[in-house]
């Protein structure tokens, strides 16, 4: 079983870097403000509800949804679609729950477009044999994040993904972060964890074992916000510091000093 790691231990003589695991919305998608309401409004539209029974449907959607994140905060439970729609009363294999999914899915399709940096960075890995990783929490299924990447043309550069969907655990569990270690084949010392949320993408990490690479520009809500004392290994102000970064681990150099704090 990896021990907990400690940022300072290994912060100017890190192990070479074998694995890059990157969160998916607001590190591999750019941060986006969602109007998290208008989501279930769009699906209770494509299910066909009229009037008031529409709001009542978005709005018992939205609580379930928001609750189920809430539990996710506190418990590191993890949440489905499905779980969602059965919890207000829908049978998600029924035409009318269908035609909800595709009017929602199309909603959020603007919201899922992979960063332009991302492709470089990692057929830049990949060229310098270290695997690239997924781990993402999620409501969605594997086949919808699959077909997502497969439209941006960087599903065949993906090593490995866990989507918390498919497991008990949502992030920081430490648990989530062995199997996405596991999922790249990679020992979780050996292995760089990318992504926008202090809580879940450096104290989630870091207890697993990983360094954690933070990239702190999205507008979290205060509310999904956490109290915690994390400080990240390295923070990349924008995608392609994260070849730095890793380019110095690598070589076993300390990283450059900007990309040691946040600006």
């Amino acid at each position: 079983m990896s021990q907990p790691f400690s940022p300072s231990a290994e912060r100017h003589h890190p192990r070479p870097v074998r694995a890059c695991i990157f969160d998916w919305g607001g590190t591999i998608t750019p941060w986006h403000e969602v109007d998290l309401r208008a989501q279930w409004e769009v699906f209770a539209d494509g299910y066909g509800a009229m009037a008031c029974a529409r709001d009542d449907l978005a709005s018992k959607l939205y609580a379930a949804e928001d609750a189920g994140w809430a539990r996710g905060r506190r418990a590191n439970s993890s949440l489905r679609l499905t779980e969602i729609l059965a919890g207000a009363g829908l049978d998600p294999q029924a035409g009318s729950t269908q035609a909800g999914i595709a009017a929602y899915e199309e909603f959020w399709d603007p919201h899922t477009l992979t960063h332009p940096d991302i492709p470089d960075l990692w057929n830049w890995l990949r060229d310098n044999d270290i695997r690239v990783g997924v781990l993402s929490n999620t409501i969605w299924s594997r086949e919808r994040h699959d077909g997502i990447f497969e439209r941006d043309g960087v599903l065949d550069l993906i090593d490995g993904a866990v989507y918390s969907s498919e497991t008990p655990w949502v992030k920081p569990a430490r648990e989530i972060f062995l199997a996405a270690a596991d999922a790249v084949g990679v020992e979780p010392a050996d292995c760089v964890y990318v992504g926008d949320r202090s809580y879940e993408d450096v104290h989630g990490p870091q207890t697993a074992g990983m360094r954690a690479v933070w990239i702190p520009h999205s507008n979290i809500p205060e509310y999904q916000q956490v109290s915690h004392d994390a400080t990240p290994d390295a923070i990349a102000h924008k995608i392609p510091d994260i070849r730095r970064i890793v380019s110095a681990w690598s070589a076993g150099q300390d990283i450059p000093a900007e990309l040691a704090h946040a600006r």
